[in-house]
């Protein structure tokens, strides 16, 4: 079962390899793609990946985890290729359309091989590195992009269309880690509503959706305009991109924060640090202060996806782990559809205001996160 996690760390590193990843808005902005025609196009896609979840997750419990994740892979490399001769908005729509698709496959699987491989105790520390390797990788492709890409898009394209590839390959590997079982629909409809009628589960699950797609929205898209509003260079954005990938290897340090400080100030500190990341982008007059906010934000995310992750792991007390895991998927995006079309839509008006309706839901997700914890079985 070692083996599976190595190779589930090569895949990770690999797929992290985003060589456009510095400039992926500017990329599409220069391909005849607006900002308001990007959140659409998230936000699409993310509605895909709602329609998909439950029945990938099924076919992922009857197929094993192994076969899913090759499929997925395969599939993941070929949308990169999709993106690399992208041109218009057409092109992006399809490439979202095929990662939607590859998203709601994953979903689940890849957390389940890791968890499964592993001793339930060790968990949040192979989330951690997880995470971690898929930021390394982000490093080296941004480090290769500062020194020797440039304004070459197309390279970094193909770059990134080689590494998804070799990812692709590593799938290959792996082991099964639980044998394909016969699944109805009925089964996974009772999953549903086990979840669906869980209200404990729901508020942990919007909780981390809104802080997901705060980050997600914030520190992929807007980051770039904030920092070319205040006059950066694209050389100065490539090297403050390195340093927020950087601050993603944090994430080995995940299980450690919130083993000292327990998972109720661990939490609150994470959600607390974001909602104070969002408000001084609203409130900021400078580029030293937009740069300090978006990397505070990017820190506490990423101290905050593998204590996610294995809360998340936990609360799934069905055999059918692919399925719950998918549903729950299936909840943070129906909210990341919502929160994508609104920040677009503010941000069309004013960049400010977008960063104003990040905190906002950013606090929501910490209240949320706290009646939570308040809910929690007692012993």
């Amino acid at each position: 079962m070692r083996r599976n996690i190595r190779y589930m760390y090569a895949i990770a590193l690999l797929q992290g390899m985003v060589f456009y990843g510095p400039v992926a808005t500017l990329y599409r902005e220069a391909q005849g793609v607006s900002i308001a025609q990007i959140t659409l196009i998230e936000s699409i896609s993310l509605a895909l990946c709602i329609l998909l979840e439950v029945p990938w997750g099924v076919l992922a419990d009857k197929l094993g985890y192994k076969r899913t994740m090759i499929g997925c892979c395969l599939l993941y490399f070929l949308s990169k290729i999709v993106f690399w001769q992208a041109d218009g908005f057409g092109g992006f729509l399809l490439e979202r359309v095929m990662l939607s698709v590859v998203i709601a496959g994953m979903s689940g699987v890849d957390t389940s091989i890791l968890y499964l491989s592993c001793g339930k105790e060790d968990s949040q520390q192979v989330f951690g590195w997880y995470n971690t390797l898929q930021t390394a990788g982000l490093l080296i492709a941004a480090l290769t992009f500062s020194l020797f890409i440039g304004d070459n898009y197309a390279l970094a394209g193909g770059l990134t269309v080689l590494s998804y590839g070799a990812a692709a390959l590593c799938a290959l590997g792996l082991t099964e880690v639980k044998a394909p079982a016969p699944f109805s629909v009925r089964q996974a409809m009772d999953v549903l509503r086990q979840t669906l009628t869980n209200r404990r589960l729901l508020l942990f699950l919007l909780s981390a959706a809104l802080l997901t797609e705060a980050h997600q929205t914030i520190t992929t898209f807007f980051n770039q305009l904030q920092y070319a509003r205040w006059g950066l260079s694209s050389a100065a954005i490539g090297i403050l991109y390195i340093a927020a990938v950087l601050l993603g290897l944090s994430g080995v340090w995940s299980a450690r924060l919130t083993n000292k400080t327990g998972p109720l100030w661990g939490g609150v500190l994470l959600c607390s640090a974001a909602v104070l990341a969002c408000t001084a982008l609203a409130l900021s007059t400078g580029a030293v202060s937009s740069v300090c906010a978006i990397l505070a934000l990017r820190l506490s995310n990423t101290l905050f996806q593998p204590f996610q992750m294995e809360l998340q792991n936990r609360q799934v007390v069905t055999e059918h782990r692919a399925t719950a895991l998918s549903i729950h998927a299936m909840v943070i995006d129906g909210v990341g559809v919502c929160t994508n079309l609104a920040f677009g839509a503010l941000a069309e008006v004013d960049l400010t205001c977008a960063f104003w309706f990040g905190g906002g839901i950013c606090l929501t997700g910490l209240v949320l996160f706290l009646i939570w914890y308040k809910l929690r079985p007692r012993a």
